[in-house]
């Protein structure tokens, strides 16, 4: 047991983590472990199981989705602009024929499900420790928790880099056309420098969320898209296909630069900065790694089971015809997910802001908000896919035979989009909360014990092609949408403003007795 001093009180500890000694603790340090103390009976007296609708007033509410919603609306945007420096490139590359589109195309799901997927998860983790963080007012700890993001994900580029350079023999080996093959994996090798600048651009783009700094990223992210659609159309006429790969990788690098440019000159982040480094960055690396690696599992499991259709699809008996339609479908789920995700931003930032804050009605209240809206927003979305399905198709092919096709499968599209809006948003809250390690359990038995066995025996035993392996991610993502929705409606959130009180606190002890 240790026993700690400060001007205003002396608090006993007994973590085991910190060694016996005593320490002057700094004005914030002490206010945070004075304001557990002084709330802690209380919390014990709150009921195990929070009542959701409890002491919700109708001007709070307004106030509330107001809030959200200027977080909710540029983080969309942002979304939106960092999806296109992947998709602009295509549009060009495309004109050179068949085969560099499709090994551009395959390049760019390379990346993504080797890349950017796992560097977005890993980075993820700082939606629960900046988020809390700064809502306890632990400026410092932003600093650090970013400067630990960027050294594990540069480490983390490396061996990805290894197979990016070997990804040819990959996709050989899992079946691929020798020329698609060749051509994909030079497109990859240019694309090793995006793994690098999304090493600290995803890491940064958290760290700003957190704050609810959002705006600059809009304006960088706009500005970025405006020079990368030059750069694709110069690269690409210079250099050919490859020119869309070279295009990516500068304009990764651009949007980092201006955007760390901009927090540098304008100081935007106030009390915080993250140009200093500080060795307390390479400290407690495992604490790290065990939020960040749930997360990565957490948000990789579900984007990955969207790939795997894919991949499926090309084993039908009508593969041309399967693939195009369900392309399209994807298509159309991805484009409606972008506003959920801007959502779940919003949901992660004010739930980790209110719980670090030690405020459990506030960050209560942002839940039934923020759920509220994304489902108000499905519904909308759904009902006009649903409308619009005979001929929503025509927008991506010509080919009638598509077009009707895609009209058939369009009606699961439209109860998707409802599941996948609800589930985004309550993602967005579980990271705020720092579940991470339960909904990557979660998403493994939705997906991988449930959904996908489901769809593989529709699609290929009982004849149902696309509908089927659809039919399979839908099981999924209701299987995931119930647990996460019992596991909102049933959290206590007295015991997690609790939880992430004591997190802060126990990182800022270590942090104080550290420098000692």
């Amino acid at each position: 047991m240790s026993v700690v001093c400060c001007e205003e009180f002396i608090f006993i500890s007994d973590l085991p983590a910190l060694r016996v000694q005593t320490i002057q603790l700094n004005e914030s340090t002490a206010k945070l472990v004075g304001n557990l103390i002084r709330d802690d009976q209380q919390l014990k007296d709150e009921s195990k199981v929070s009542n959701c609708w409890r002491n919700l007033k109708a001007e709070e509410l307004r106030e509330e989705a107001k809030e959200q919603l200027s977080l909710a609306l540029p983080m969309v945007l942002v979304n939106v602009f960092q999806t296109a420096i992947l998709v602009v490139p295509l549009t060009f590359v495309g004109h050179y024929g068949e085969l560099e589109l499709a090994s551009a195309a395959l390049a760019n799901s390379i990346a993504s499900v080797l890349g950017l997927y796992i560097l977005l998860g890993m980075a993820s983790a700082l939606e629960t420790l900046c988020g809390q963080a700064f809502g306890a007012e632990r400026y410092h700890m932003l600093e650090i928790y970013f400067q630990r993001a960027v050294v594990v994900l540069l480490c983390i580029c490396v061996p990805m880099t290894l197979l990016y350079l070997n990804i040819e023999r990959v996709l050989l080996l899992v079946g691929q056309a020798p020329e698609i093959s060749a051509k994909s994996a030079e497109y990859v090798l240019f694309l090793i420098p995006m793994l690098y600048a999304n090493a600290f651009l995803q890491p940064l783009v958290k760290y700003l969320q957190t704050q609810s700094i959002v705006k600059p990223m809009v304006w960088c992210g706009a500005a970025t898209l405006a020079v990368h659609v030059a750069l694709c159309w110069l690269f690409v006429h210079f250099l050919g296909y490859l020119g869309g790969a070279v295009a990516t990788s500068i304009s990764f690098w651009l949007n980092l630069l201006i955007l760390a440019g901009y927090v540098k000159w304008t100081n935007c982040c106030g009390e915080t900065s993250v140009y200093v480094f500080r060795k307390e960055a390479l400290e407690d690396l495992g604490s790290f790694l065990k939020l960040a690696l749930s997360s990565t599992v957490m948000i990789c499991l579900e984007y990955w089971s969207f790939e795997a259709l894919v991949l499926t699809a090309g084993l039908l008996a009508n593969p041309q015809l399967e693939l195009a339609a369900l392309s399209v479908c994807l298509n159309t789920i991805t484009l409606n997910y972008m506003i959920p995700l801007g959502l779940s931003a919003a949901a992660s930032t004010r739930v980790s802001n209110e719980l670090g804050a030690g405020n459990p009605d506030e960050a209560r209240r942002s839940v039934v908000v923020v759920v509220t809206t994304s489902l108000l927003q499905s519904l909308v979305v759904s009902m006009a896919f649903f409308l619009s399905r005979n001929v929503w198709g025509s927008i991506f092919s010509s080919d009638d035979e598509v077009v009707n096709y895609v009209a058939t499968i369009m009606p699961f599209i439209s109860v998707v989009c409802i599941l996948d809006g609800f589930q985004g948003v309550l993602s967005g809250v579980i990271r705020g909360a720092g579940w991470q390690g339960l909904a990557a359990i979660v998403n493994l038995l939705a997906f991988y014990g449930v959904g996908l066995p489901f769809g593989l025996v529709t699609a290929f035993v009982l004849g149902w092609a696309a509908k089927g392996l659809l039919s399979g991610l839908l099981l999924g993502l209701s299987l995931q949408a119930i647990v996460f929705g019992i596991l909102t409606l049933r959290t206590n959130w007295d015991k997690e403003a609790e939880a992430a009180y004591t997190r802060q606190m126990e990182a800022s002890l270590k942090d104080e007795i550290e420098s000692v």
